[in-house]
C-alpha cells in the first residue's frame, strides 16, 4: 500500500512560529503555526522554546503526547516551499 502523500517525514520547527515540513511525496512546505497559538489546546506553544522541540511522529508534528496537529490539516494548510 501506498503512504498518503501527507505524511509527515521532517519537521523544521523556526523562530518565527512557522514549519518547515517534509512529506512522504518529497515535497517541502512552510506551515504558518501563528493562527493556532490563541486556541487553548496549543498555549504552550506560545512558549518559543517549547515550539521549537516539534518532531516528526506517527506521520504528523508533535510536541507531546497531548499536542499535536493532524498530518493531512498541515498538507491542506501549508504553502509549496521553492527549493533552490
Amino acid at each position: 500500500m501506498k503512504t498518503p502523500v501527507w505524511v509527515v517525514t521532517n519537521v523544521q520547527p523556526q523562530k518565527d512560529y512557522t514549519l518547515i515540513l517534509t512529506f512522504a511525496s518529497g515535497e517541502k512546505k512552510l506551515f504558518d503555526a501563528r493562527p493556532l497559538l490563541a486556541k487553548a489546546i496549543y498555549k504552550p506553544l506560545n512558549n518559543l522554546s517549547f515550539f521549537l522541540t516539534a518532531k516528526a511522529d506517527c506521520g504528523s508534528v508533535a510536541w507531546s503526547d497531548e499536542i499535536d496537529i493532524a498530518p493531512e490539516y498541515l498538507y491542506e494548510c501549508s504553502l509549496p516551499l521553492q527549493v533552490i
